[in-house]
């Protein structure tokens, strides 16, 4: 057995040497002569083209990547890191950091192009693989960013912000494995998961021309998604959920080692989210504003909620519930932040706290899953309730559309689609990514590191 994985992991190091080399000859072969475009339309519409470069919106866009890569280092690491037993906080803080570093090649080898460049409906072309011509609008007579989903600022920048997305949303999915799958695994998973989840999912909803894209006047479907209720959330809960159930339950399990740590880690991503929703404007005007305020809204009214929910039915409010709490407001308001106002954002961060604290309690015990740090539990059922929300409580005025409640109906139907499509695409595909991953690697680690610990097992360290 240990000769037949050995060669097992050679052939796969020969594939990815080999894949390797074919993106280097594509790289060395193909023409990089820039094409002259035809006159393009005026800046204006749904999705804008050729609009002049601007400086503000470029420098809030650039505050916003570094809150939002704060939010996985360090804020997931400490957050999921606190809530794990001492003897895994390595391997926990470890996923954070090496998913960050891993997503970031792949995104700009190829998932940035596959998600957020014209293509197909489903995903994206390849003309922006290994980033290739981003700086083509230099020498156009400072005619602004030519990827027409942001406008007025630098393609890079665009580039990063969204890598910035692309890394935090597999990150997320180890809150349900944690403890138990091999680091090896974990990283094989997220590589696909990446590609073959992310980056279709992207595309859909915030790609150009993807079906359920609200800025495509060809979409099947418009979806609001404002900050990634769906492409982030959902599809990582989602993610997690398959994962819990391959894995199965833990050995052991044990309370939070450091509810400080979580504390801490729960608060960077409060403020690292005002960058990830109101950063989600791409420019620095007053829908960004609007944002930032059902932002802080909803995570306030998610965070007392689920204190007092737990209050009453546990006798004590704590440390580690309301910092859930606060996450579960952040999680549903980020598909509405863009589209509701501050009513809406006080009832979509009560419908969290309570929804979302259920899911992280009674429907675990229900369903008798091990989803270690309730990536489920938050951010499936989190991105559920914001996403179908969003169709009742949006406002034409702040994002233009309207919900529901201003006589839209249609648009409650549009989420559900959305939502449904997400949850059964995201599911199938994970089975199908683990199953795989499975037979070449193995999920798990043995019944005797999981006792001992993943930290001195896997990576030969150990927290003091």
């Amino acid at each position: 057995m240990m000769q037949l994985a050995t060669d097992t992991r050679q052939r796969l190091v020969r594939l990815l040497v080999a894949l390797l080399g074919v993106a280097c000859l594509y790289l060395l072969f193909s023409d990089l002569a820039l094409a002259e475009d035809a006159a393009p339309p005026a800046c204006g519409g749904k999705i804008l083209e050729k609009c002049t470069p601007n400086s503000g919106d470029t420098a809030w866009m650039l505050t916003s990547v570094a809150l939002v890569l704060m939010m996985t280092v360090p804020g997931l690491g400490l957050f999921y890191g606190g809530m794990v037993r001492k003897k895994n906080v390595g391997d926990t803080v470890m996923t954070s950091f090496a998913v960050t570093c891993l997503v970031t090649i792949l995104f700009a080898a190829l998932t940035y192009s596959l998600a957020f460049r014209a293509g197909t409906p489903f995903i994206g072309g390849l003309d922006r693989m290994f980033l290739k011509d981003i700086l083509s609008d230099i020498g156009k007579g400072g005619i602004g960013n030519p990827n027409p989903l942001a406008a007025t600022i630098p393609e890079s920048v665009y580039i990063c912000f969204q890598m910035t997305f692309a890394i935090i949303t597999p990150a997320l999915i180890a809150g349900a494995f944690a403890e138990r799958m091999k680091f090896s695994a974990m990283l094989w998973f997220i590589g696909l998961w990446a590609i073959f989840v992310y980056a279709p999912v992207a595309h859909w909803v915030w790609g150009p021309d993807g079906i359920f894209s609200a800025g495509n006047d060809a979409a099947w479907v418009k979806v609001l998604d404002f900050a990634g209720g769906t492409v982030v959330h959902i599809n990582a809960g989602v993610a997690g959920l398959m994962c819990a159930i391959m894995l199965g339950k833990r050995v052991e399990t044990g309370p939070a080692h450091n509810m400080v740590l979580t504390f801490i880690g729960a608060s960077l991503l409060w403020v690292g989210w005002f960058g990830f929703n109101a950063g989600s404007a791409v420019t620095a005007g007053m829908q960004a504003g609007m944002a930032m305020l059902v932002t802080q809204i909803a995570t306030a009214v998610a965070g007392f909620t689920w204190m007092l929910v737990e209050w009453a039915l546990k006798g004590k409010p704590t440390v580690v519930g309301i910092c859930s709490g606060a996450v579960a407001g952040l999680v549903a308001i980020t598909p509405a932040s863009g589209f509701v106002g501050p009513v809406g954002a006080f009832a979509i961060g009560i419908a969290a706290g309570v929804v979302c604290y259920w899911g992280c309690t009674g429907l675990k015990r229900m369903f008798s899953y091990d989803d270690a740090l309730d990536c489920f539990g938050v951010h499936a059922l989190g991105g559920i309730v914001g996403a179908l929300l969003t169709g009742v409580f949006a406002v034409e005025q702040y994002g233009g559309t309207a919900g529901a409640l201003e006589g839209n109906v249609g648009q409650f139907f549009n989420q559900c689609i959305g939502v449904a499509t997400v949850f059964v695409y995201d599911a199938i595909v994970s089975l199908i990514i683990l199953f795989v991953v499975n037979l070449f690697v193995g999920l798990r680690v043995t019944k005797d590191i999981e006792r001992e610990g993943l930290d001195l097992a896997l990576h030969g360290e150990v927290v003091q």
